[in-house]
C-alpha cells in the first residue's frame, strides 16, 4: 500500500502511515473510512492520569494514577492452567506496593530497578498491603511531562486503544487544516463563539485541561446540532411544498362501535387535529406527530386515521422499528379492521418470498388496503396503487429521510400523508425544535382504569429483600424485567488498562464517585447460577441479532421466562401484561425520560406493578432526579424536569449511543446540556437557509456535504 506524505480529510484510511489494507478493513467496522472519519472518531471518555496520588492515600477499589519507582527485580511463577504470574515491588515517597501481572512475563524486560513509571490501575488493599493488578504503565523522565489526559476510544475486535491513539497522532501531525475545510460557516462560528476546526480536533483528542475539553466538545456538539437543524428545516420546507390527497370527512360511527370503548378527551382532540389535516382543501400533506405516555391510546388515534384513509378509498401502511412490535400492531389492527370488513397483512424481513410476492402484487393492484411492517415497507419492491397514509411507530427510531422516502410512495405526483407516533413525552418547546418538520399533537390524558406503577429508590443494602420480591413475583406467575446500563464488563485494553473512565464525555456529571456499573451479561449469569437457579432467567441486549432478540421477547411474552435481564433495548418492546416488576440497576446513569420509558414496560395488565430504581449514588442531582420518578407518573412533568436538570441531550441518546459500546452519529449531541445552544443551532440554520435555501452556493459546499453525510450516517437512528 502506498503511504502518502501529504494527506487531507478525504484521504482513504489505508493510505495513512501505520494502517494498510487489513487494518483498514478492521477500522471500517468502526465507520472509519478516511482521515476525516478517523479524526471524528471521538474519545468516549478520558482517564485523568495527570492527577497523581500518593500511595498512602490509595483506597481499596479506587482507580487512579501513581508515580512509582521500581524497587525489585520482577519475579515470575507458573500457575495452574499455564498462567504466568509476575510480581514486582514499587514505591513512592509515602509507601510501597506490589505490581501484579498475569500472562505478561515480558514486563521483566521493561521494569528495571530504579526506573520510574506512571501507573494507572485499580487499587487492592489486603491486610494493609497495596496491590495494583495489571496496571497500565508509561516511562517517566524528569523534564519530559506525560499527557494530562488519556483518551479512550470506541473499539472493535483487533483494534486497540493504543493503536487508535497512534494513528490519530499520525493524522494530526501530517494534516494541515485550512479554514475552508471547516464545514461550519465563519458567521456561525462567530455567532455561537465556537473554536476553529483545527484547534478543536487537536483539543478533543489531546486535551491538556478541562477547558480544552469543554470548548472542543461544545464545538462538535454544536456542529451536530447545526447539521440536524439544517436537515429538519430543509425537510420542513419540502413538506410545505408537498401535496397529498384531500380526504372527505368520514362517518366514524362504525369505527367507534368496533373499538368498543369511549375515547378520552385528549384522543378526541388529537383525532380532530388529524381530520383537519386530512380534509384541508389546500391539499397540503399532513406531517404530524402524536406523542404521549405508554398506554395513553396513541395507537387508537393512528387506527382512526387509517380508517379515514381506507374509507376514502386510499391505502394505508404502519411501519414499526422491530418485527416483534410490527407483529403486535398487526394482531391488534387485523382484529379491529376485521370487524370493519378490511384485511390487514404483515410484511417483515422474515416474511416468506412467496407471501412477499403476493403482498407486493396486492399492494400494486390496490386489492390490499392495509399493511403493517418493518423497514421492509420502504424496500424497492414495494409499490402502492393508491397510497394515502403512512404511520410510523416509535418515531425516534426512524430518520427524517426515511419518513420522506415512505411518504413518496404515493401516486399521481401526490405524496401520502404521514403520521408518526412517539411514546416519549416531550416538552412542547423542545418538540417544536427537535421535530420541526412535524406538527405535534399530545395525548396528555390516560384512559380510565390505567393503574399507576408504584416507584421506589433503594440502595445495595436492600439487595436481599429485592431478590426475595423478584422471587415472589415469579411464584405468583408474574414476570420481572431487570435493566442494566452496560452490556458487558468494562473491557481491558491490550496492556491491561481497565476501560472504566474517570472522565466521560459528560465528565462534569461523571466526576462524582459513581458506583461500578452492573453489566447485563455477568449479572444474568450470576442470577441464573447463584441467586435464582430454580427460575428461568434470560438475557437480551443490543448486540444480539434482531431474530435473537425477537425470539427472547416472544418467549418472555409467552410466559417461558420469569426474569429478563436486559439493556435499554426493551425500552421499546412488546406488550407483556403479566410483567409486574421493573428493576433498573445503576438508575443514576439513566435520564428521567428514559427511566419513565422503562417504567412503562410494566403496569400494562390488571395486577399491581412496581418499578424499583437501584442506586448507590451520593450525588445530589442524581438523588433529585430519582426522587422525581418516585413522586410522579406524569410523563410530561418528568420530561420537563429532565430538561431542567440535564438539558435536551437526553432526547438524543439511544442504547448504542453514549452509554453503551460503540459510537453513533448523535453520540456527542446526547451530551448537549444547554437548551440555548439547541435553539441557537436552529436560528443559525434558519438564517443560513434564508440566504441559500438549497445550500448550493460555493461557500456552503463543505456545509452541504457535511449535512448530507450526517443524515446518511444517521439513517435509522436520527430523531
Amino acid at each position: 500500500v502506498q503511504i502518502l506524505a501529504s494527506i487531507n480529510f478525504k484521504t482513504p484510511i489505508r493510505y495513512l502511515s501505520g494502517v494498510g489494507e487489513k487494518r483498514a478493513e478492521q477500522l471500517e467496522k468502526l465507520g472509519i473510512r478516511d482521515v476525516g472519519s478517523l479524526l471524528r472518531h471521538f474519545p468516549r471518555a478520558y482517564q485523568h492520569r495527570g492527577d497523581i496520588k500518593p500511595l498512602a492515600e490509595a483506597k481499596n477499589g479506587e482507580i487512579g494514577a501513581f508515580l512509582l519507582t521500581i524497587g525489585s527485580e520482577p519475579k515470575s511463577a507458573r500457575l495452574k492452567g499455564h498462567m504466568v504470574l509476575t510480581k514486582v515491588a514499587a514505591f513512592d515517597e509515602t509507601r510501597s506496593c506490589t505490581l501484579v501481572y498475569f500472562n505478561q512475563a515480558y514486563v521483566k524486560d521493561v521494569f528495571t530497578v530504579g526506573a520510574t513509571f506512571r501507573f494507572w490501575g485499580k487499587v487492592s488493599v489486603r491486610g494493609g498491603r497495596i496491590e495494583l493488578a495489571s496496571p497500565d504503565y508509561e516511562p517517566y523522565y524528569e523534564g519530559r511531562p506525560l499527557p494530562e489526559f488519556t483518551p479512550l476510544y470506541p473499539l472493535t475486535k483487533g483494534i486497540t486503544n493504543k493503536y487508535i491513539s497512534k494513528i490519530i497522532d499520525t493524522a494530526l501531525s501530517s494534516l494541515s487544516v485550512a479554514d475552508c475545510d471547516d464545514p461550519l460557516p465563519k458567521k456561525v462560528r462567530e455567532r455561537a463563539r465556537l473554536t476553529e476546526l483545527d484547534w478543536s480536533l487537536r483539543a478533543i483528542h489531546r486535551p491538556s485541561n478541562y477547558d480544552m475539553m469543554d470548548r472542543s466538545r461544545r464545538r462538535f456538539v454544536f456542529e451536530e446540532l447545526f447539521n440536524f437543524a439544517l436537515g429538519v428545516s430543509m425537510q420542513r420546507k419540502e413538506v410545505e411544498k408537498t401535496y397529498a390527497p384531500v380526504f372527505e370527512k368520514t362517518d366514524m360511527t362504525p369505527f367507534f362501535d368496533a373499538v368498543g370503548f369511549e375515547l378520552t378527551g385528549a384522543q378526541k382532540r388529537v383525532l380532530s387535529e388529524i381530520e383537519a389535516d386530512l380534509t384541508h382543501r389546500d391539499g397540503r400533506q399532513m406531517s404530524r406527530m402524536v406523542s404521549g405516555d405508554v398506554g395513553c391510546g396513541k395507537t387508537v388515534c393512528a387506527a382512526a386515521a387509517i380508517f379515514m384513509a381506507v374509507s376514502n378509498g386510499y391505502q394505508a401502511a404502519l411501519m414499526a422499528p422491530t418485527a416483534i412490535l410490527a407483529t403486535q400492531h398487526y394482531n391488534d389492527l387485523s382484529a379491529l379492521f376485521g370487524r370493519l370488513g378490511y384485511r390487514v397483512e404483515l410484511l417483515c424481513g422474515s416474511t416468506t418470498a412467496a407471501k412477499k410476492r403476493r403482498i407486493y402484487a396486492e399492494l400494486a393492484s390496490g386489492e390490499l388496503m392495509i399493511v403493517v411492517g418493518t423497514h421492509a415497507l420502504i424496500s424497492a419492491g414495494v409499490e402502492f396503487k393508491n397510497a394515502g397514509l403512512f404511520v410510523t411507530d416509535e418515531q425516534h427510531r426512524f430518520g427524517v429521510m426515511q419518513r420522506a422516502k415512505l411518504a413518496k410512495k404515493g401516486e399521481n405526483g401526490l405524496s401520502a400523508h404521514t403520521l408518526v407516533m412517539s411514546a416519549t413525552p416531550i416538552p412542547r418547546t423542545l418538540a417544536l425544535i427537535l421535530y420541526g418538520d412535524l406538527d405535534v399533537s399530545r395525548v396528555d390524558e390516560m384512559p380510565p382504569g390505567r393503574q399507576k406503577v408504584s416507584t421506589f429508590t433503594v440502595d445495595e443494602s436492600y439487595r436481599d429483600r429485592l431478590n426475595g420480591f423478584i422471587r415472589k413475583q415469579a411464584e405468583e406467575g408474574h414476570r420481572t424485567y431487570i435493566v442494566c446500563p452496560a452490556i458487558e464488563a468494562a473491557e481491558k485494553d491490550e496492556d491491561g488498562s481497565p476501560s472504566e473512565s474517570i472522565v466521560g464525555l459528560d465528565y462534569r456529571q461523571d466526576r462524582e464517585n459513581q458506583p461500578e456499573l452492573k453489566n447485563a451479561v455477568e449479572y444474568a449469569e450470576n442470577l441464573r447460577s447463584r441467586i435464582f437457579p430454580d427460575l428461568r432467567v434470560e438475557l437480551m441486549h443490543g448486540k444480539m441479532k434482531t431474530a435473537e432478540k425477537d425470539e427472547v421477547m416472544s418467549r418472555f411474552a409467552a410466559g417461558e421466562i420469569d426474569v429478563l435481564v436486559s439493556t435499554t433495548v426493551i425500552e421499546v418492546g412488546v406488550n407483556v401484561p403479566e410483567a409486574t416488576l421493573m428493576v433498573v440497576e445503576n438508575a443514576e446513569r439513566f435520564g428521567l425520560s428514559q427511566l419513565h420509558q422503562l417504567r412503562g414496560r410494566v403496569g400494562r395488565g390488571k395486577a399491581k406493578s412496581w418499578c424499583i430504581l437501584v442506586s448507590d449514588s451520593k450525588g445530589q442531582v442524581a438523588k433529585q432526579r430519582l426522587k422525581t420518578m418516585c413522586e410522579t407518573n406524569d410523563g410530561y412533568k418528568i420530561a420537563q424536569k429532565d430538561l431542567e436538570l440535564r438539558g435536551p441531550g437526553d432526547y438524543f441518546a439511544t442504547e448504542n449511543g453514549a452509554r453503551q459500546h460503540g459510537q453513533h452519529p448523535l453520540a456527542l449531541s446526547s451530551m448537549c446540556s444547554d437548551m440555548d445552544d439547541l435553539k441557537l443551532a436552529f436560528e443559525c440554520a434558519g438564517d443560513t437557509l434564508q440566504n441559500d435555501p438549497d445550500l448550493s452556493r460555493p461557500e456552503n459546499a463543505a456545509l452541504a456535504e457535511a449535512m448530507r453525510g450526517f443524515f446518511a450516517a444517521s439513517a435509522g437512528t436520527m430523531n
